[in-house]
Formats: structure tokens, sequence, C-alpha cells
């Protein structure tokens, strides 16, 4: 298991290899030793930031992209907030607009592939949870044989987004302590401690779900997130946290 008793973030880094830093813990780790992996799935799953892609097609990508970078980076400190007020932005997109963004633009990242077979090879459980909206996530999870998700729903009338999302009968958006919540009560269903999880994010609102894992990710993230990380994969595809998991 980890050395992770300490937050990486009071822990020294070292460069395990080019690209691949590592806090507070020492390789080799084994797969085995772990029951969930969770992830993130904008900018982590997949290469885009969903939100900002459909902006595009309303002519309101430059606006909301700002909001997203701030909040990604830790600037906006509530979250809901800044959704709602993103989301309000894209009032009028047509469905066939989301349908293109998930058809020309929306690609798995490197190794998220070979990462998530890995570990359902190793009879791991596979958690998506997501600040996004459950039109890509859906197809993400069914891609890539993701057992449990929660992400949010944008609101349609007549085949458009009305700028609100759908408050569901758990929570309304899906925020960083719902991710953690998520994580935690996944591995209570799996009969796991928070201990026996990895959580990959990039992004600040990521943060609670990766403290509370036995084993934190940051891929291609910002610098805060990177610095509170057992692991940063600073270059390079998600498969290389294999490099440290056997």
């Amino acid at each position: 298991m980890t050395q992770a008793a300490n937050s990486p973030a009071t822990l020294p880094a070292a460069e395990y290899a080019p690209g691949l830093v590592l806090r507070g813990v020492v390789p080799p780790l084994a797969l085995r030793d772990f029951g969930l992996i969770a992830f993130d799935m904008d900018s982590t799953l997949i290469n885009i930031e969903c939100v900002d892609e459909i902006a595009a097609m309303v002519g309101a990508k430059d606006a909301v992209a700002a909001i997203t970078e701030a909040a990604m980076r830790g600037e906006i400190p509530d979250y809901k907030a800044s959704l709602r007020a993103r989301v309000a932005l894209l009032a009028g997109a047509r469905l066939q607009d989301l349908e293109a963004v998930y058809q020309q633009r929306l690609r798995l990242n490197p190794g998220v592939q070979e990462l998530v077979q890995a570990c359902k090879a190793a009879g791991m459980k596979v958690l998506l949870a997501s600040g996004g909206f459950t039109f890509f996530s859906d197809r993400v999870r069914d891609r890539l044989g993701i057992d449990f998700t929660r992400s949010n729903v944008l609101e349609l009338r007549d085949h458009r987004l009305t700028g609100k999302m759908v408050d569901q009968s758990w929570g309304d958006i899906c925020d960083g302590e719902e991710k953690a919540r998520m994580l935690r009560d996944t591995c209570a269903a799996l009969g796991l401690q928070t201990q026996q999880a990895i959580a990959v994010g990039d992004g600040a609102n990521d943060l609670p779900m990766m403290a509370l894992s036995g084993l934190s990710v940051a891929y291609h993230a910002k610098p805060g997130v990177r610095a509170q990380a057992h692991v940063a994969i600073n270059s390079g595809g998600m498969h290389r946290l294999l490099e440290i998991l056997h």
C-alpha cells in the first residue's frame, strides 16, 4: 500500500522518470492493493472541457473558458455558482451541437483505455465522478466499461439547452464535495476503505476526492493540484501510472 499517512503537499517531490513526479510513495505498488479507481472526466479521461466546446457552438467560448480555467485553478471558491454561470451561457445550443462536440472534438486521452483495462483486469471497479454532463459521461462510461458514474444533467426543451441543469434525487450539482461523497459511498458499498481507492484528476474540484484516496494522481494538472498529489503525470499518457503500479 502507499506510504500516504502525510498529506502529499507536505512531502518532498522526486522525479521518478521524466515527466513523472512522486510524493510520499515508493514504487513498485501493487494494483491488487486497491479495489477502486475514480476518475474526473473533462481534461482527464477526455481531451476537452465539454462545457467550453458547447459554448463555442453558441459563440460564448471565450467567456465560458475563462470561468472554467479560473475554477480549475481554484480561484472561484463556489464551484456550483461557476458552473451555473457557464451553463446559463449555453442557452440555445441545439442537441445536434452536443452531438457534434462528441463526434468531432471529444477523444479519450492517451493511455486511458490501457489503464482502465489494466485496473479491471486486476479486479478493480471504476468510478467516473464529473462536474461535466451525462450526455458525454454516459457515452464515455459505455466506451470504457465504467461501473459507476455521477455527473450533471443539462435541461433540454424542444431539443435546445435552456441554460439550466436538472436537479437529481441525490442532489443538484456534482462539485468537489459530491465527488468525494461518491468515492466514499462507492468504497463503502464495495466493502473497501477509502485508502484502497485511487483518484485521478486535474483541477481544484478533484482535490476533495483525491485527499480521501490512498493514491492521488494529478494528470496534466494545474500546479496547485500537482502539489497535492502522490503522483503527477506531467507528460505522456495516462498509462504512465502503470510504471509504478503492477
